[in-house]
């Protein structure tokens, strides 16, 4: 069974996997369902965890979860309904050919103002960016769980956490790696530097690792 791709696309517009804030069951199941050749353009979200997915594939076996929650996303790829608007009216833009000339030249002039006035009133999605933020605590003494819920306590309008896990740098240390979506016109990601490094019981340093358009 295919995968409905405009739904997961809207979907994980605002998430990081199809159900929960880690890979599990359910991501596998929906990835199953989807060609490779996906339409990135079309489908960026959908993109973007496709391919982060894809880089579990020694480990699906072990996930977690079920996989119930991805057959809310299977059942073949709507058309979106903006889509289907404008196939409508660019189909019936210029009117039947058993129309007076005159009449038909003014009902096709309508119709292209129409047309245009339709298209340029509909809203432009934000600009987005996903971003991998790495966090490294001072010592091996430092509370990990207490450090990454503080990262997560900071919230900006335009801010999505999405999955962590902690990355051995040597001598017991261990540093967080996180993953975020952020509205670009509303999230300045110095000022989002700035609110961790103010965490100066766990934080030593931060740094942006990856950061790609959505």
């Amino acid at each position: 069974m295919s995968a409905n791709l405009q739904k997961l696309n809207d979907h994980l517009a605002t998430r990081s996997y199809v159900e929960g804030y880690t890979p599990s069951q359910a991501d596998v199941h929906v990835f199953k369902a989807i060609s490779s050749d996906l339409d990135a353009k079309t489908y960026p979200h959908v993109a973007r965890w496709y391919s982060h997915i894809k880089s579990y594939d020694a480990e699906y076996t072990s996930l977690p979860g079920s996989s119930t929650p991805g057959e809310a996303f299977l059942g073949g790829a709507a058309v979106p309904k903006a889509a289907a608007e404008e196939e409508e009216d660019e189909i019936d833009l210029f009117g039947s050919d058993e129309e007076d000339d005159a009449e038909a030249e003014q009902i096709k002039a309508q119709r292209v103002a129409e047309y245009n006035a339709k298209k340029a009133n509909k809203p432009k999605a934000a600009a987005k960016s996903v971003v991998t933020f790495e966090v490294k605590p001072w010592d091996d003494e430092t509370d990990m769980k207490a450090l990454e819920a503080a990262v997560r306590a900071i919230e900006l309008d335009g801010l999505l956490w999405g999955a962590s896990k902690l990355v051995a740098i040597g001598y017991g240390i261990k540093k967080l790696q996180i993953t975020l979506v952020v509205e670009d016109e509303k999230v300045s990601m110095d000022e989002l530097q700035e609110q961790v490094a103010e965490l100066e019981e766990y934080v030593q340093s931060s740094d942006i690792v990856a950061m790609q358009k959505l």
